[in-house]
């Protein structure tokens, strides 16, 4: 098995399957996302401009769909979160997804988005030092998972991590602390992270560690429900919560203010209790894709 995926990494199969999920990630939602947008359309209130906006937002979706193109002119980070057995090389992975990336952008599904942040200079193709991201993770499996995820700036922007307690928010080191610090963080997001939006979030963990697992978070879908009753159960309260603030998709007044709220939770230092949030547009634009040791290939949720 592990000598016939390494085959598949040594062919065209794994650069052409990694090149294809980056095409559907630019230029198509998540079926889930999409029911999801048009569910909170049709709570919102007959002609009003919350109502207005999902149905633009709708649009634009189809008419992607259909042309192939982008979904919107900011086309993100590309984040890759690649399983796979062990005895495969990480860097050769890498290295294909790279010229994927960079195929892309010539092709302009991608936009060129990496810049040094010492010359100011784009490298014109997306790539370069931490551009795409990959998160590689081992797993006792016969074939090699790869998901994207498609991380627009906006939306990384108004991401933003809390140390408990807080003194200002009334904030202690509990769950009631967590949903204070959840709702604040929406508030101060406002439209600035293409509302409605959806939140990540990772309780505990250190400051890396969370920002890592809430990320992860945002590979759910958002109509599953969180195996861990109590953060179900927190999920649900603070996607209530947070679509009374009538902040609405971009911010400019509605009953959505979020899509979805997906918690996690690591272990913390016994002095450290952080709450890690990533903030993700209302463009959840993450794909899967599992490749099998024949080096056939399907599309994953």
């Amino acid at each position: 098995m592990i000598d016939n995926l390494k085959k598949v990494l040594s062919g065209p199969i794994f650069g052409e399957a990694v090149f294809d999920l980056i095409r559907r990630a630019a230029c198509d939602l998540p079926p889930d996302v999409e029911s999801a947008i048009r569910k909170a359309r049709e709570n919102e209130a007959p002609g009003s401009r919350a109502q207005e906006i999902l149905s633009m937002y709708l649009d634009n979706i189809a008419r992607a769909r259909e042309k192939q193109v982008a979904l919107c002119q900011d086309t993100g980070l590309p984040i890759f979160i690649i399983r796979h057995p062990l005895g495969l090389s990480q860097r050769k992975m890498a290295g294909l997804c790279e010229e994927a990336v960079a195929k892309a952008t010539k092709v302009q599904y991608l936009r060129p988005n990496a810049v040094d942040p010492v010359t100011g200079k784009n490298s014109g193709n997306s790539v370069g030092p931490g551009s795409p991201v990959f998160y590689f993770e081992e797993a006792d499996a016969d074939s090699v998972t790869v998901h994207l995820m498609l991380k627009g700036g906006g939306s990384e922007n108004v991401c933003t991590q809390y140390s408990l307690p807080d003194g200002t928010l009334k904030a202690g080191r509990d769950l009631e602390g967590v949903r204070r610090v959840l709702l604040d963080a929406t508030r101060k997001a406002e439209g600035k992270g293409c509302a409605p939006g959806i939140l990540g979030v990772c309780i505990g963990g250190d400051r890396s560690s969370g920002y890592n697992h809430s990320k992860h978070q945002l590979l759910r879908r958002l109509d599953d429900v969180n195996p861990d009753p109590v953060l179900a159960g927190l999920e649900g309260r603070v996607l209530r919560e947070a679509n009374t603030l009538g902040i609405g998709p971009l911010g400019l007044g509605g009953k959505t203010t979020l899509l979805g709220v997906k918690i996690g939770s690591l272990h913390r230092h016994p002095a450290c209790y952080f709450v890690t949030i990533t903030y993700m547009c209302w463009e959840c634009r993450r794909w899967g894709i599992t490749i099998e040791s024949d080096g056939s290939w399907r599309y994953i949720e």
